[in-house]
């Protein structure tokens, strides 16, 4: 992992932790080393896992310490979200993805066309950030959160999407550095059984 994209994870790590001094210390060090649309996309994509609340504040902050003004809107088309929604999600998840979409929609129908539409396709499907990296941060923002479920689907995304086992366990442990002694030992729980599994089927 080079110093630029350690840097957008170490502030998606510090937002999944929480703490004002974390999260402006980890922006200060990207504005710094980290292309300034790595950090904005980081920031937009947050509200998938922290909500809207959370988002703007930290783009507040964002702008605050590093003086940049909001980049122009990305200019798409809405109608291409859904197909790309679902050749993203695909690629996430790989051979679970159709286990994925009749498992949500089994929780509720509409929450499953949100994922893919909303999730996938409007926001982790944006450019300006390589998939493998987004998989990354969302790595380190979950490590933070009581999701186990959803660390452990990340962390075999990031996977699947190309980083590697080293880039996956740096950005977990990146998010370990800020995280109580109970969470970390639970985020590194679920990356041994992702790890033991993903290394087992490729015959290691």
């Amino acid at each position: 992992m080079d110093e630029r994209v350690r840097a957008v994870v170490r502030i998606a790590a510090a937002l999944g932790a929480g703490g004002r001094g974390r999260i402006e210390a980890a922006m200060d060090a990207a504005a710094r080393v980290a292309d300034p649309l790595a950090v904005e996309e980081v920031l937009v994509q947050s509200y998938l896992f922290l909500g809207y609340p959370a988002a703007l504040n930290a783009l507040a902050l964002w702008r605050e310490r590093s003086g940049r003004a909001a980049p122009a809107p990305v200019d798409e088309d809405p109608a291409s979200w859904p197909a790309r929604g679902e050749a993203v999600c695909a690629r996430v998840y790989g051979e679970q993805y159709d286990r994925l979409r009749e498992n949500v929609a089994r929780l509720h129908p509409d929450l499953e066309r949100w994922m893919l539409v909303e999730g996938y396709g409007k926001v982790l499907g944006r450019p300006g950030l390589p998939l493998e990296v987004r998989e990354l941060c969302n790595v380190a923002i979950l490590a933070g959160q009581d999701a186990a479920p959803q660390l452990y689907a990340h962390l075999r995304g990031a996977l699947n999407v190309g980083a590697s086992v080293d880039a996956v366990e740096a950005a977990l442990e990146l998010a370990c550095e800020a995280l109580p002694p109970a969470r970390t030992e639970s985020a590194r729980r679920v990356w041994a059984e992702v790890r033991r599994r993903w290394e087992a089927k490729r015959g290691r």
